[in-house]
Order: C-alpha cells, then sequence, then structure tokens
C-alpha cells in the first residue's frame, strides 16, 4: 500500500513537473511573441492619424460657399478648443481609466470576455478610447475577433508613438455623432450652434452620451432616452471625482435648446465655379481626388459673391423661361486674371456642363480685335482704309470661291477705315486684312493671347470660325484691359492642408506679351462699337447699348448663325458671355440673338455700380492722340462737322486734313451736318484731349 502511494505521488510529482515546463515554454513562447508583436509595432512606427475630413472652399471675402464629401461634416479642432466639461464627459463615460492604462483595461476586458463566454456571442464591448480611436482611423465597425485583434495592434502603435492628449484629441475629432456629424465641431454646431469649446456641462453630457448609439441617444430622436443617457454620464463624473453632486443635479435639469442644423447645409453657390476650382485642384496643384474630397483642406478662391449673384440674376432675368438657349459667363480682373464670376449654363441640376470652360464654341467677330492687332505690327493703323463691298474671294488658281457677307448684307461700297469697320462689324475688311498677313499670322497670334484650341487655316478664319473657349476668350481680352500684360485665369489664391500648413499661394507674376502701345490703340478702337460717331453705312454694333452704359467700356460683339457673344470690359473688370444652343442649332428669335449683349451689359453696371468711373489711361510714351473725321481717317480741324479724338501708335498718325467739309459746304451752303454730341461720361473723359 505504501509501495503504491510512493508510486502514485513520484507519477503526480512527473506530471506537475511537466506541466510547470510546458507552461514555462508557453510563457516564454507567449513572452517571444508578446515582444515580437512589440518590436514589429515599433519598427512600423507611428500610424498616420490623417482621417477625412471635408474640404472646404471660400470665396474672396472669407465666406464659406461650398464644401466636400458627400454631405458629412468632418473638420479637425485642437484639444484646447474643445470644452473641458465635454472632454472630461467623454472619457469618465467611455474609459475612465483613460490616462493610467496603456492602451488597454484589462479588467474591462476579461469581463467583457466572460460575458461573451456566457452568452455565447459578441455581446459586450470593453473597447478602451485608443482602441476605439484606431477603429475609426482604420478599421471596420463589425463585432468579429479578428477585427479585435487587428484593433489592439494599431491601439499599441498610437500608444507607443503619441501621448495621450494627442489620441484624446484625435479620438474626439473621429467619433461619429450622428446626422452626419463626425467629431465635436460638427456635433456641437448641428445640436447646438455653437463651437466645441462653449458647451456647458448640461451640453457636454448630452452630446457625450449620443456615439453610444446616435439613432437611440440624439436628443433630436427620443429627448427621453437623451436625458436618461445625459443623467448616467453626470452620475459617472461625480464617481470619478469630475464634478459634485450639485452640480450634476443643476445640470440635469437645465433646459437645453437644440437646432438640429448644420450651419453649412449644402451650399449652393456658384456651383459651376466650385467645379472649376476642383479641376484645378487636380490639373493645376496635381492633388489627387481623395485628398480634394476628403483631404480637410481650405480653399481659399478669388470668387466675388456679389458679382456672381449679380450674374446668375442677370441670366435669369434676360433669358426667357421658354428659351432653350444655353448661357456661359466669366468675369475677370484684369489685373490679376482673378475670376470674379463664373455662370456655365442655366440649371446646374439639370446640366452639370460647364459651358464657361468647357464647351468649344466659334467666337465670331469676337475674334476680329485680336486680327487687328497683329495688323497694327504690319502697318496698319486705326486711320487705314479699305474698300467695303460685295467680294468674292478665289483661291487654288480660281477653282475655289469665298464669298463672306455682312450683317443684313450692308456694304460701304467704298473705302472705310479700319476704327470704323472694327465698330461696325465689317467681315469684307476683316477677311481683307487675314488675306493680306497671311493666315498664320492670326495663328500664331491668337496663342500670344492664350487662346490654346485649334484654328484652321482658312480664309473665315478671321471671322471666328475657329472654336473658342469663354474663358479663354475673357482672359484674351485682359490683355487689352491691362496694357499688354499675360494673365492666366486664377480660381485660387491659397490652399492650406487639414493642419493649416500652406500647401500652395498663388503668386504669378504678369508677363509682357504684347506691345503697350498697341494695345492701348486697340483698346481705344474697341470703345467705337458704343460711339454714334463712327456709324456709317451701318450702326455701331452696340447701339442698342448706348442708352443704357454710364461709364466707358472697350468690347466687341459677335454672331454666327449659332453662337451670340458679347465681351468688353474696364480697367477694373473684364467679361464675357455666350449664349446660344448646346446642339448648335440655329438662333432664330431676335430677342435671343441679344441676349449676350444685354446680360453684358446689365452685369457690368451693377457689378460697377459705386466704384470709380474709370477711363483707359494712355501710356506715358508710345502714342499720340489727334482729331480724325471717323469716316476717312484724317486729321480733322476744329470746322469739322464730325470728329473724333482717336490714338494712334506714335508715328503713325495722319498727316493729310480732311477737306469734306469744305467741298460740302461749297455745294450746299445752306446745310450743316449736324454734329453727334458725346454722352456726358465721355465729354468728362476725353481720352486726354
Amino acid at each position: 500500500m505504501e509501495v503504491m502511494t510512493n508510486h502514485g505521488f513520484r507519477k503526480t510529482i512527473k506530471y506537475l513537473r511537466a506541466f510547470i515546463i510546458i507552461s514555462l515554454i508557453g510563457l516564454a513562447c507567449m513572452l517571444v511573441v508578446l515582444l515580437g508583436i512589440l518590436g514589429y509595432a515599433k519598427i512600423l512606427g507611428a500610424p498616420p492619424l490623417a482621417v477625412p475630413q471635408s474640404t472646404l472652399f471660400f470665396a474672396n471675402d472669407g465666406t464659406l460657399i461650398g464644401e466636400s464629401n458627400s454631405g458629412q461634416k468632418r473638420y479637425w479642432v485642437p484639444l484646447e478648443e474643445i470644452s473641458p466639461n465635454l472632454i472630461n464627459a467623454t472619457v469618465s463615460i467611455e474609459d475612465k481609466n483613460f490616462y493610467e492604462h496603456n492602451g488597454f483595461d484589462y479588467k474591462r476586458i476579461m469581463g467583457a470576455i466572460l460575458a461573451d463566454i456566457k452568452a455565447g456571442a459578441k455581446v459586450q464591448g470593453a473597447s478602451t478610447i485608443t482602441q476605439q480611436y484606431a477603429r475609426n482611423l482604420f478599421l471596420e465597425h463589425d463585432k468579429t475577433w479578428s477585427r479585435k485583434l487587428h484593433e489592439a495592434f494599431y491601439a499599441i502603435r498610437i500608444e507607443m508613438n503619441y501621448s495621450k492628449e494627442e489620441i484624446l484629441e484625435g479620438y474626439l475629432n473621429t467619433i461619429y455623432y450622428g446626422s452626419g456629424a463626425y467629431g465635436v465641431k460638427a456635433a456641437s454646431q448641428f445640436y447646438f450652434g455653437k463651437n466645441a469649446s462653449e458647451l456647458s456641462l448640461a451640453e457636454s453630457s448630452m452630446l457625450a452620451g449620443v456615439p453610444k448609439g446616435p439613432s437611440y441617444y440624439s436628443p433630436l430622436e427620443s429627448i427621453d432616452n437623451a436625458k436618461r443617457r445625459q443623467g448616467i454620464i453626470l452620475n459617472t463624473m461625480v464617481e470619478n471625482g469630475y464634478i459634485k453632486e450639485a452640480t450634476a443635479q443643476k445640470a440635469k435639469e437645465t433646459t437645453l435648446t437644440f437646432v438640429g442644423e448644420h450651419p453649412h447645409k449644402r451650399v449652393e453657390a456658384a456651383p459651376y465655379f466650385q467645379d472649376a476650382v476642383k479641376n484645378a485642384l487636380k490639373n493645376q496643384l496635381n492633388l489627387d481626388e481623395r485628398t480634394i474630397e476628403l483631404g480637410g483642406l481650405k480653399v481659399y478662391t478669388t470668387l466675388d459673391l456679389k458679382q456672381q449673384q449679380n450674374a446668375e440674376k442677370q441670366i435669369e432675368q434676360t433669358i426667357a423661361n421658354g428659351s432653350e438657349i444655353q448661357v456661359g459667363l466669366v468675369a475677370m480682373d484684369p489685373k490679376n486674371g482673378h475670376v470674379k464670376a463664373m455662370v456655365g449654363g442655366r440649371d446646374y441640376e439639370i446640366s452639370p456642363f460647364n459651358r464657361a470652360v468647357q464647351a468649344i464654341r466659334q467666337p465670331g467677330s469676337t475674334i476680329k480685335p485680336i486680327l487687328y492687332y497683329a495688323a497694327l505690327s504690319q502697318g496698319f493703323t486705326p486711320s487705314s482704309t479699305m474698300r467695303s463691298e460685295k467680294t468674292t474671294f478665289k483661291f487654288d488658281d480660281g477653282q475655289t470661291e469665298y464669298s463672306p457677307h455682312n450683317f443684313n448684307n450692308k456694304y460701304a461700297d467704298g473705302e472705310i477705315t479700319l476704327a470704323q469697320a472694327l465698330a461696325v462689324s465689317d467681315n469684307i475688311y476683316a477677311v481683307k486684312t487675314h488675306l493680306f498677313m497671311g493666315a498664320e499670322t492670326l495663328i500664331n497670334t491668337v496663342k500670344k493671347f492664350g487662346i490654346s484650341t485649334k484654328m484652321d487655316n482658312v480664309p473665315s478664319l478671321a471671322l471666328g470660325t475657329s472654336g473658342v473657349r469663354v474663358i479663354d476668350m475673357a482672359n484674351a481680352y485682359s490683355l487689352f484691359a491691362n496694357g499688354g500684360k499675360k494673365v492666366n485665369p486664377t480660381l485660387i489664391t491659397k490652399v492650406e492642408d487639414y493642419n493649416g500648413n500652406i500647401i500652395f499661394e498663388s503668386n504669378q507674376e504678369p508677363e509682357k506679351v504684347l506691345d503697350t502701345a498697341k494695345a492701348f490703340v486697340m483698346t481705344q478702337m474697341l470703345t467705337g462699337m458704343f460711339d454714334k460717331k463712327l456709324n456709317g453705312y451701318a450702326k455701331v454694333t452696340g447701339n442698342s447699348l448706348i442708352d443704357d452704359i454710364t461709364r466707358p467700356y472697350a468690347g466687341k460683339s459677335g454672331s454666327t448663325e449659332t453662337d451670340s457673344w458679347m465681351i468688353g470690359f474696364t480697367p477694373q473688370l473684364v467679361t464675357a458671355v455666350w449664349a446660344g444652343h448646346d446642339v448648335g442649332k440655329p438662333i432664330t428669335l431676335t430677342a435671343e440673338k441679344s441676349y449676350a449683349k444685354n446680360i453684358w451689359a446689365n452685369f457690368m453696371e451693377e457689378s460697377l455700380k459705386g466704384k470709380p468711373v474709370k477711363a483707359f489711361s494712355p501710356p506715358k510714351e508710345g502714342v499720340i492722340g489727334v482729331y480724325v473725321n471717323p469716316e476717312n481717317g484724317k486729321l480733322a480741324s476744329k470746322d469739322c462737322p464730325v470728329r473724333r479724338f482717336t490714338y494712334f501708335v506714335a508715328g503713325t498718325e495722319p498727316t493729310e486734313y480732311c477737306t469734306d467739309h469744305l467741298e460740302h459746304k461749297e455745294d450746299k451752303p445752306s446745310k450743316k451736318k449736324e454734329e453727334i454730341k458725346d454722352p456726358w461720361y465721355k465729354r468728362i473723359f476725353k481720352w486726354g484731349a
């Protein structure tokens, strides 16, 4: 019996020794695994804490005009700008030992494991704030052991590399509070209409209860559930030493007012402009789409909200409701290229296609100022004359014919000046000039003006038969307005990342590409479309607008069978307007043919209201101004019934005096040709005379 007992004892000792050895091996393996995990986490280093945030777009006065991220509200606010009440309430209810543990609350974990085993399913959570933050950053929210293991590993990396304050800040900026609000800033604005730093204890304890179940504990869903949850949180704050019992009771009894609305709902301001800005972020700044949509950028733009609203108003009021006409408008500051307003169509919801920057349409006669600038470089002057008459041009040894026509088939049937040809938009003069210089001249000059679309080497190019973009034409005319300096259409002045670091700032320096004197001479000739003195066999093209404008403008209209244009400027603002059908259908109604002009005139007048009336100042050297008879371009004496003060490149001014009035006086001494009086603003700004 004793032998048996000794044998059994030795056997027990043997098994115990084996168990201890196996346990030690197991512990050693676990230690090795743990050290391996920690070592691997250390090697990987700090995980990036950048989270999806809304990108915000601002007008030039700092007003928010839009944001990205599909309606989700995601912002980032520093910990010091979050109410201590909300911080304490969150830590108290979510993770009371947050400041003591290393990312894991082992007592809570064991309790959760026992509860799960008892229930036979994953029913209780024990995640710390660090673990929840890891889940918000990197993982899905499914309740599986695989996800929990990954969550634990990320939590280790976070705790190894970031302070408790950084972790808490990140958590509070990423947690979901319902109704599309991610983070405390969006949540405090949505529920209480205030910043996170301004939340009271009552508001903080109410808000801290929402993340447990936004659809259940939101005060906007059930005030009773929300109040019960608030009470629990206030009680834990008392237990954990954050507040006194009396303070908690006062907070429970406080009546709260809820807003239930994001301060920045879907912003409707300038949707076409915002699309163009996003395109610029992608193609000019080389940012990827995810960064643009979710990078938390702050994008400061050139948009002038008042001018934008004015543009939209003028289009809506001018175009008849039943009309199928579409429109594109771009307004720019010619000094720096800043785009002040942009309209790409009549209804963004129906058609987001941006006709201001995407559509390529025939510019018609608005191409002529560029043609005539080239002509000034080849010896032409405002007084250069050619015959305007019905003409058929023949090419290829007479095999090919081209017969351009003037509007309404009206011709001078005699000599007209370049200045007059531009004012009445004579097509014969334009084609003759184009053919005289050679087609390559206009093609190369168009490129100098920043127009990149393909130009066809054909006689009709002088009449604008090759397509252009509205924004490019606005930019081209800005070179006339600013004295020949090339600027690029600019939509963005500055971009900041989610940390406030500047990643882009516009600093383009205007580049002189045109001769200043010739640019000014062209600008002065472009005032002719509003000057009745240049009426000849046809009215000036701006005749219908003369009585509606109150300051000096330069500009040019243009039309084809399917397109209607008006581009004009002052020293402060250049605006291009196109109107037409998307499908290229002919514009047949008389009213529709005048839409572009009327929109332009009304927009310019309203946008410049209250601003200084500025004339186009001649350069200090390189030009000379003289009075000429606008019908023949010769010098006009004081006795000439009709004379116009006209600028020329110095050395090209006419030297021969007009004697037509003397001949008229001899033939008809009893009749005097009535002089046309200038409008008041032209009498004030007499071109330096």
